[in-house]
Parts: C-alpha cells; structure tokens; sequence
C-alpha cells in the first residue's frame, strides 16, 4: 500500500489512516503472533492491516519465522560470500546502485541493500552509524533475509510477491526490525527475464517515503540497462579481437566484475523437450540426449562414473560404448560454445558450475520460497524424456512444488499454479482455491466452471 501525502502534511496510507495509526494497528496486529509457529487464522482480519501484510505475516508463520528472534542468521562465511558475489551478475550494477542509492544515503541517513533471488545479502552499504546499528539485526552480508527466514521484510516480501514494497516498521514480522523501514525492488535479468535478486532502501520513516519506491524502480530500471550495455560490449570485444591468454588479459578495473559474472551459466528444463545452454552469454539448443546428459551431470556436481551415468541414461541395458559415443559427440558441440565447458571424465565431471532451472526451485522450495518457485517453474522437466535420472528428478520437482503450493500458497499461487498443463486435471489444487477465495470474488465463477468440467469429464 502506498503512501500519500495529505495536503493538511500528514502521511497517509488509504481511505483517512495516517502513518501514526497505521503503526498501531500494525503493532496491536502482533499480539496475535508468537515464537511457536502460531499466525493469524484465515478467518481473522485485522482492521487497519492491509491485506497484503497479513497474508505475509500468514505466510511467515505457516514458514514457522521467529517473531521474537532479534537477528537474521548468517547464510555465508565471509570467504563464501566473497567468492560468490565476485561471480554473481548483480556485481555488474554495483557502479550504478553506489552512483545513484549509495552516495546519497550518506547524507540522508539510509542503508542501500543488494541481495540475490533467494534473499541473501550480498551488498549492505550507506551511513556508517545505520550500519552499526543494523548490526543488532544482522542485517549485514551474508545474512538472510527471506520471507521465510525473518518473516515480513521488504526484501524477502519483494521476492516472494516478485514486485516493489514498502514495510513501514511494525509491519515487520520480527519485532527487532520495528524501528526500521524499508522499500525493495526484485532485479531481473533484462535478457532472460530471471530473477537475478533486490535492491532494498532501509532506514526511518523516510525509507518509506511517497518518491522512494519510485527512486528505486528508477535504478533498478538504469541497472538492468547497464548491465545490458556491458553485455553487448563485451560481445563486441569478442569479436573484434582475437582471444588472449589468461596471462595477457587485461586487468579488471576496482569495480568491475569479471567478464563471465556478467551472465550466469544455466540450463533450462523446465517445460523444454531440448534444454537450453547459456554459457558467458552464448546460447545453444541440445539434442535431447545431450539435454539429458548434461541435466544429469549438472545434478551431480561431483561426477558420475560411465556405469552410474549409464544407469541413470538408458532406460534399458546400454553400453558404456554407447555412452562414450554420445559423449564425443557433446564434446564437439561445447567445444564450440565454450572450450571450458568440456565435460571431464573418470569420472564425468563438468569443470564449472551450471545452474539448471529445475534445482533452483528445488533451492527455493527448500527455503520456504514457493512463490518465488512458482515463478521460476515453467513446466515439467524435459517433459518427453524417458531416461530414468529424468524421470525422477521431474517427478520430485513436480511433487514438492504441487505440495507447498497446497499447504502455504495463497489464492493467487494456487490460481497460477493451475493453469500449468500438468494441473489442467487437479481437481485438489481448484478445491483448495475456491475455499481461499472471498466468497463475492469474480474468479470463483471460473473455478466453479472448471470443476464442473473436470466432473463431466473424470467423473470426480
């Protein structure tokens, strides 16, 4: 809920409720929240409380968030968080962030906030007296700050509703953030549309501010077009000059990342009968047995000998001769994508890390994220495969996604999730939408059609 600025000067925040209120009724709310995992029944409103944080405050709960644990834990050491931002993409639009958040902050009392998709800080910079304030918290790098670590937070909440926010101080689930305010943004790539991350504002009142979520939206917008301009520049150096070696390359500037953090290495399956490789920003269509192998392969980051890869491949008994064919062959063609991508072998093993869609919403689902997995998951996994390592990692993506989404999804997650075409038939996902929804909502009508369908057609 935005803010708006009354003409008699006070803020307010819908129909007559000012900023001052809208903190009472925020904290009046947590009486009905404590440390056991216990929220807000779904009957129960909360007058005052937009709907937007009492679903989140749901949310945390069902994610059994701590309201009265005073910090955030920390998800990386500072050797891990190091390596990690210097080859994540979200290093490339650090120049534009400090330009355009961080260099003002200074004189306005504000802490500028990056963290990546799942809700990890990853950049915490501003004044110097908020950060060591923030310390109490731990809100700090390498801390974690998802919906379902600390609760409502506009970080996390930015992530898991995939649009801008602003959480206003008791609108926080933690109690400890109370002081606070913040206003987030989610980052996604400007080419691929993934969710790379957020930028978040936190500091007082004026963190929640009517220009800040505008401010923000604004550079994220510049961000993404930068790191789209480094891209093609750096596509056009490609071109124009012929490779060097390692010891020849050109030094990096202080604030630069590193030319392959611009992108990040992945494999899409989901929903793709031929995977889709992206490697330092170039992109190839797999044959489908090629999908497989490297799908298979970028799930077992520590290799797989011929007889295991085997087993995992062929549906039927296969020869490792038949395994080492094919593999000369997928050699061949990332030999031409990327030399460095070249599977090594005893075992088969891929000598970088490649992201596969499918385990980053297995990531999310085991963080408590299944909004931001939902968003991800565009269907099955290289849905016609027979392979039986295929078969079982489509299954149990499937199956974990369908099962958060019945027991913590909202209304909207489950409406979304039913129109997949592996859903177009589950009677149980329409169900348990129609019980969430308002009962004068105009999509009730629809779901009723559809369940009407489903009786005619399976005789449920």
């Amino acid at each position: 809920m935005r803010n708006l600025v009354h003409p008699a000067g006070l803020v307010q925040t819908g129909a007559g409720v000012t900023a001052e209120q809208r903190q009472h009724y925020a904290s009046a709310g947590h009486e009905h929240l404590d440390s056991r995992g216990h929220g807000l029944p779904d009957d129960l409103h909360l007058p005052g409380i937009s709907s937007l944080i009492q679903e989140s405050w749901r949310r945390s709960a069902e994610l059994q968030a701590n309201p009265d644990n005073p910090e955030a834990p920390l998800a990386m050491d500072r050797d891990e968080l190091e390596e990690y931002r210097r080859q994540h993409p979200l290093a490339a639009i650090m120049p534009v962030i400090h330009k355009l958040l961080v260099l003002p902050s200074y004189d306005s009392g504000m802490l500028v906030a990056v963290g990546d998709e799942v809700g990890r800080l990853l950049w915490v910079e501003g004044d110097a007296d908020m950060q060591r304030r923030a310390e109490g918290m731990m809100f700090v790098p390498g801390a974690d700050w998802s919906e379902a670590t600390v609760g409502t937070s506009a970080p996390g909440t930015a992530l898991a509703l995939g649009r801008g926010i602003q959480i206003a101080g008791a609108e926080h689930y933690k109690r400890s953030v109370h002081p606070w305010s913040c206003t987030a943004v989610p980052f996604h790539d400007p080419d691929s549309g993934a969710l790379l991350g957020v930028v978040d504002i936190t500091g007082t009142e004026s963190a929640v501010a009517p220009h800040t979520l505008s401010l923000v939206e604004a550079t994220v917008a510049a961000a993404q077009a930068h790191l789209r301009v480094e891209r093609l520049q750096l596509a056009a150096a490609r071109q124009s000059s012929p490779p060097r070696r390692r010891s020849q390359a050109a030094p990096q500037a202080a604030h630069a990342p590193a030319s392959s953090s611009l992108y990040r290495n992945s494999l899409q399956l989901l929903g793709r009968d031929q995977a889709l490789l992206s490697i330092d920003g170039r992109t190839v269509a797999l044959s489908a047995r090629h999908s497989e192998i490297l799908t298979l392969l970028s799930t077992h980051p520590e290799g797989l000998n011929a007889e295991e890869l085997c087993t995992l491949l062929y549906a039927g008994d296969a020869s490792t001769m038949t395994l080492r064919a094919e593999m000369v062959r997928l050699r061949k063609v990332l030999q031409q994508l990327n030399p460095g991508a070249v599977p090594e072998s005893r075992p088969y093993r891929l000598p970088l890390d490649l992201v596969p869609d499918a385990g980053q919403v297995l990531n999310c689902l085991q963080r408590g994220a299944h909004r931001i997995a939902l968003e991800i998951y565009r269907g099955a996994v290289l849905p016609r495969s027979e392979a039986p390592g295929i078969a079982e990692l489509r299954n149990r993506v499937s199956s974990l996604l369908r099962e958060a989404v019945l027991t913590d999804g909202s209304a909207e997650s489950l409406l979304r999730y039913a129109e997949l075409p592996e859903a177009r038939d589950d009677v149980e996902i329409r169900l348990a939408a129609l019980k969430l929804l308002p009962p004068r909502s105009p999509r009730r009508a629809a779901l009723v059609a559809d369940l009407e369908r489903l009786e005619a057609e399976l005789g449920t």
